[in-house]
C-alpha cells in the first residue's frame, strides 16, 4: 500500500507527504533524526488525513495536487470528515 497524508504540525501548519508506512513515517516526523526537515522543529505532528493508494504513482500525483492547494483548500478537506483521519480505498 501507498499513502498521501497530511499531518498537523505544533504549530499548526501543515505537511503533506507520501509513504508506504503510515505509523512508522509519523513516528519518524517526531524523530529529530529521521522527520523531514520541516517537520524537525516543528514537532510533535500528528495525523490529520490519509488516503490509501493502490499504487505508487497514484500517492504521488495525490501529494503534487494536495501540496498545490492554498492552506484554506486543505483545512476544507480535513473539516470534510468527523474523524479528521480518512482513508480511501
Amino acid at each position: 500500500m501507498h499513502f498521501t497524508y497530511i499531518l498537523e504540525c505544533a504549530d499548526k501548519t501543515l505537511y503533506t507527504g507520501y509513504t508506504t508506512d503510515l505509523e512508522r513515517r509519523i513516528q519518524e516526523h517526531n524523530s529529530a533524526k529521521l522527520g523531514a526537515k520541516y517537520t524537525k522543529t516543528r514537532q510533535p505532528v500528528t495525523l490529520a488525513y490519509a488516503e490509501k493508494f493502490d499504487t505508487k504513482s497514484e500517492a504521488l500525483k495525490r501529494e503534487y495536487e494536495l501540496k498545490t492547494w492554498p492552506r484554506k483548500k486543505k483545512l476544507e478537506l480535513l473539516g470534510s470528515n468527523d474523524t479528521r483521519k480518512f482513508l480511501r480505498q
